[in-house]
């Protein structure tokens, strides 16, 4: 259902629109929900992103729909269903050596069995369940209808435990994600900080792939990331680049969802998509009028 068509549609005031949409309490949640989910799923990505780590994070997005099939199986919370899988997947990967622990090819196959495994068990599930199951582009794809102020609730308090782990470790974190071998030569215990950091990339998935879907939450989490640390190489600058763009993607792929038939998950992917382009696309034209005028002074010399 087209939820504009309740309404007076799209008047190209944004103070208008914006009083239209929080008329309806579901949205006001989806947009409550949908800021904690960005904030999280910014930051957690940054560091995948900077570890290297996006084909885990990949692999736990998809861990996430079969979570929420069996769930959903079992008539449980579709919620629980995220956590129970997503963090188990997490500690699954963890257990896999890292590349530069001796599991080059390791790593990567394991963790692909793990995705394609998982991801046959959702189907089987989703075929195991008898009822009426409509739900499942929502779990797919993404559905902004349905969150209610629990939600909300529980969203935020899981948020805010990530964020305050995150902010404990993140400095060790930062040092091992930079510099594996040197961080380890002075002691910083890698390997936990392995562990830990993939746990709290799990919580962030199942977290997110209750507003984009299973199949878009890595867009979220990755595109981001990636397009703020094509800006600038400033740690902090780049994290920060990173929460607003996730805010902002989130926020208008809320509203085009909004105003059109179409799933939140797809506005968001092309969002981010679109601002990793012109990120890449801007450092690309820095490079290339940096090399000129490199260029130019070396001529004049």
């Amino acid at each position: 259902m087209n939820w504009a068509d309740t309404g007076a549609g799209w008047s190209w005031n944004p103070v208008t629109d914006l009083q239209q949409i929080w008329a309806f309490p579901f949205m006001v949640n989806a947009f409550r929900a949908g800021t904690v989910v960005a904030v999280l799923a910014a930051v957690m990505g940054w560091f995948m992103v900077l570890r290297r780590q996006s084909f885990a994070g990949h692999t736990l997005a998809l861990v996430s729909f079969p979570g929420a099939a069996c769930a959903t199986l079992l008539g449980i919370g579709a919620g629980l269903g995220y956590f129970a899988f997503c963090v188990g997947g997490a500690l699954v990967i963890a257990a896999i050596p890292r590349a530069g622990q001796g599991g080059s090819g390791q790593e990567s196959a394991l963790t692909g069995t793990v995705q394609a495994f998982l991801l046959a068990c959702g189907f089987l599930f989703v075929a195991l369940y008898k009822g009426f199951l409509g739900g499942v582009n929502s779990l797919l794809f993404g559905s902004f209808l349905g969150i209610t102020a629990v939600q909300v609730t529980v969203l935020t308090v899981v948020a805010a435990l990530a964020l305050g782990t995150l902010a404990v470790i993140g400095r060790p974190l930062l040092f091992a994600s930079v510099d594996e071998n040197v961080a380890t030569g002075r002691g910083v215990p890698v390997r936990a900080l392995s562990v830990v950091f993939l746990v709290l990339l799990g919580t962030a998935t199942a977290e997110a792939s209750q507003i984009t879907g299973t199949l878009l939450v890595f867009a979220l989490l990755v595109m981001p990331a990636a397009a703020a640390q094509q800006l600038t190489a400033r740690p902090a600058l780049s994290l920060a680049l990173s929460v607003l763009i996730a805010l902002a993607v989130t926020w208008t792929g809320l509203i085009a969802a909004y105003y059109s038939p179409y799933p939140i998950g797809f506005y968001v992917t092309t969002f981010a998509f679109g601002v990793h382009a012109l990120a890449l696309a801007t450092r690309t034209l820095n490079s290339a009028v940096g090399r000129h005028r490199l260029a130019g002074a070396g001529a004049v010399a």
